[in-house]
């Protein structure tokens, strides 16, 4: 919780003027049952008792006393009502800048701390997490300053006025604080455990979410709803336990304050008979105990509140605190090669989080301006090589290099910036063609429809009335296919890379379409390096350099035409598909 109550840090001089005029409505509330106490026992009784009152006398000090109790009511309303304010003000910017960060670390993290955490639970703490967080600022503000106030106030003007009732409150006490402690020490550990069920649930409403289509096609819904129904019914589940054990604090309290307060009245009535105490300390005392009985469950619900929001501050914590998953080592550390240009891959091995090995041994060298085709079954390891080339796994043993530098001495900014991008299952937003595209980066509508004629969709772009103004659906749900893919490559060739990665980009492209996108890009990006990971052979069999990779080695390496005659495995895949013949 500490690393996120350091974000109040630039509001403190705010909260604590907020947190005063808290408390100056607060001691005005508690003021206001001594007011009436003393009305009635000094104001009203003993004019009852005088034979011949002066009633206009009295009537005025009554009226008097009672606008003295309006003023100080409204007194108090208004600076609670403006301190609420002002706490909903400093919640939500705290919250803002929690979020923002935590989001910016989120985008900073590894692939591999991104696979540690999941997808699913980075949503939650974005969302879930930094509400709860934002809750319990708000509520502290709110109750945190006027509960105790009211329990320790209300304690102290009481025993004031009767001593001994306040004996018979304050044994009632000790039985209210260890319910709520037994409570609350069972009930807090639970809601670490509620934060990742509703983790699983994101989960598998993002994977139906996203499959939709999938699902509908195979009539699977069925089974995603007992899917969804499981993780559910485990929510729900936890969230019940939860909930029954913390939902029981305020019953209890009701319970013991109702008691404490019959027994205030019970004594009472007998000391106001026998003359030990006065009518009015007897209803004042009766106002406190329901101010305290408010108090305590204030402070009951705080805890429940803090309860969700520890939790949740740990949760937040451990993403701001996960230190840099690939930091630039030093260039001393891998020395550049001078002389050396293009990408080169020297005896790579690789494994996630080092257990299951993926790469064996691959060494390849591809100079300036020319073309890698990747090609192999799925699940050869063809990605993880694009993903190890943009450093977003380091290496187990072995280096890559591109024009001598090891990309682990290269800074992020200036390595990713190298490269054009497109996947196959990569992301449209919903805005225009234009903005999706550009990407927020600096770049022309000259650039943007030069991109789109490389990549072959400035024809169905410009068919659109409103042209590249035209508005994407998220996930490019009102295009093709094809047409996706198209944007997707445009994109990645508008910012002119140095390297251009098409990861299985074209997979949804005709052979006539693909054939012309790979003739577009020799012609407009010759000086291009360009890396082609596909499962067509018509995808890669213009490459300068092929790779027929299978289950993580390198079976194959060279030009089509060599590995025709070398590499059964490449040739059988050719045969399959097009009979071996060049087909443009």
């Amino acid at each position: 919780m500490k690393r996120v109550l350091a974000y109040l840090k630039p509001y403190t001089r705010f909260m604590s003027f907020t947190l005063t005029v808290k408390c100056f409505a607060t001691l005005i509330e508690l003021a206001l049952p001594y007011i009436l106490s003393h009305i009635i026992d000094n104001v009203i009784r003993p004019t009852a008792e005088m034979e011949s009152p002066d009633i206009k006398a009295k009537t005025i000090e009554i009226v008097i006393w009672a606008l003295i109790m309006i003023a100080c009511a409204g007194l108090g309303v208004i600076g609670s009502v403006w301190a609420n304010r002002m706490a909903a003000k400093f919640a939500k910017d705290m919250a803002q800048d929690l979020r923002s960060d935590l989001f910016r670390r989120t985008m900073t993290l590894s692939p591999a701390q991104t696979d540690h955490f999941t997808v699913p639970s980075l949503e939650s703490r974005l969302t879930t997490d930094t509400y709860n967080i934002h809750n319990f600022i708000n509520t502290m503000q709110r109750m945190g300053v006027r509960a105790p106030i009211l329990l320790i106030g209300g304690l102290a003007i009481t025993a004031t006025l009767d001593g001994a009732l306040t004996l018979v409150m304050i044994a009632i006490l000790p039985l209210l604080f260890i319910a709520v402690y037994t409570l609350t020490s069972k009930g807090l550990p639970l809601y670490t455990k509620v934060q990742k069920a509703v983790d699983g649930m994101i989960r598998v409403v993002r994977e139906d979410a996203q499959g939709i289509r999938v699902i509908k096609a195979l009539t699977k819904q069925d089974y995603e709803y007992r899917r969804y129904d499981k993780v559910n019914r485990d929510l729900a589940y936890i969230e019940g336990k939860t909930n029954s054990i913390m939902s029981s604090a305020n019953p209890v309290m009701n319970f013991f304050m109702n008691l404490g307060l019959v027994c205030v009245v019970f004594v009472g009535a007998y000391r106001v008979n026998d003359g030990m105490s006065e009518p009015g300390n007897i209803i004042a005392f009766i106002q406190y105990f329901t101010l305290i009985s408010m108090a305590m469950t204030s402070i009951t619900r705080i805890f429940v509140i803090w309860s969700k929001a520890n939790a949740s501050a740990k949760r937040i914590a451990e993403v701001l605190d996960t230190p840099e998953g690939l930091p630039v080592s030093e260039s001393s550390d891998y020395p550049r090669r001078a002389g050396e240009r293009g990408i080169v891959f020297d005896h790579v091995d690789f494994a996630y989080n080092n257990t299951k090995d993926i790469l064996h041994d691959i060494s390849f060298e591809l100079g300036s301006g020319k073309k890698l085709g990747i090609i192999g079954a799925t699940g050869s390891g063809k990605t993880t090589l694009t993903a190890l080339l943009m450093r977003f796994y380091d290496v187990s043993s072995g280096s890559v290099r591109i024009d001598g530098r090891d990309v682990r001495t290269i800074p992020e900014d200036e390595l990713h910036s190298m490269f054009g991008v497109a996947m196959q299952h990569d992301f449209i937003v919903a805005d225009s063609i234009r903005e999706n595209i550009r990407f927020g980066r600096d770049i022309t509508d000259e650039q943007i429809k030069r991109a789109a004629k490389i990549a072959q969709a400035s024809s169905f772009i410009e068919a659109y009335e409103d042209g590249y103004d035209h508005h994407i659906d998220a996930k490019g749900a009102n295009i093709s296919g094809g047409q996706k893919q198209r944007l997707l490559i445009a994109r990645a060739v508008a910012g002119q890379p140095k390297i251009l990665i098409l990861d299985d980009s074209s997979s949804a492209l005709d052979y006539k379409t693909d054939a012309e996108l790979r003739r577009a890009i020799g012609a407009e990006l010759s000086d291009t390096t360009t890396v082609i990971v596909a499962q067509r052979v018509s995808s890669v069999m213009s490459c300068d350099l092929i790779l027929v990779i299978d289950e993580g080695r390198i079976i194959g390496a060279g030009d089509h035409e060599k590995l025709m005659n070398t590499c059964g495995v490449y040739s059988e895949i050719s045969r399959s598909q097009m009979g071996g013949a060049i087909l443009e």
